[in-house]
C-alpha cells in the first residue's frame, strides 16, 4: 500500500561566498572530519539546526574529533585546524564532515563573526596555508 502522509525536510542552502575560487577544494583536497556536537553552542554555532560552512575548526588532541575553534581551550582546539567545507545538519551527536586546509577566502564572509570559531589572528597564522583577503 502506498502512503500519502506528507513529509517535511529541512534543509540549509550552501553558502560558499567565503570560498574565493576553487583552488584547494577540489577530489581529495579536504580531508574528512568527524565534528562532535557537544563542543558546539546551539545559540551562537547552529541556532537554525545547521552548522554552517566556512566555521573555524580545532581538532580535539585526545580523541581526534573537531571542534569551534576556540583558543582559550585547552584540549587542542586552541589551535586552528582548518575550515569547515560543508554546512551539515545537527542530527546526531557526532557528524561527518570536510575540512578546507588550503584554499583562497575572503575573511569577512566566514560566518561566525566572534567567539569560538570565529577567525582570530592566531587562526590566521595556524592556517598558513589558506590566503585570507
Amino acid at each position: 500500500m502506498t502512503s500519502l502522509n506528507a513529509h517535511v525536510t529541512e534543509f540549509q542552502a550552501e553558502d560558499r561566498s567565503w570560498l574565493r575560487g576553487p583552488h584547494g577544494v577540489g577530489a581529495g583536497a579536504t580531508p574528512s572530519a568527524t565534528l562532535l556536537v557537544a563542543l558546539f553552542d546551539k545559540t551562537q554555532h547552529y541556532p537554525n539546526g545547521f552548522i554552517p560552512s566556512g566555521i573555524v575548526l580545532g581538532k580535539v588532541t585526545a580523541t581526534g574529533v573537531h571542534g569551534p575553534y576556540d583558543p582559550a581551550a585547552d584540549d587542542g582546539r586552541q589551535v586552528a585546524a582548518g575550515l569547515l567545507f560543508g554546512s551539515l545538519t545537527v542530527n546526531g551527536d557526532r557528524l561527518g564532515g570536510a575540512i578546507v586546509t588550503h584554499a583562497f577566502v575572503t575573511a569577512e564572509r566566514l560566518p561566525v563573526e566572534s567567539g569560538t570559531g570565529s577567525l582570530d589572528a592566531a587562526a590566521r597564522t595556524a592556517l598558513s596555508q589558506i590566503n585570507f583577503n
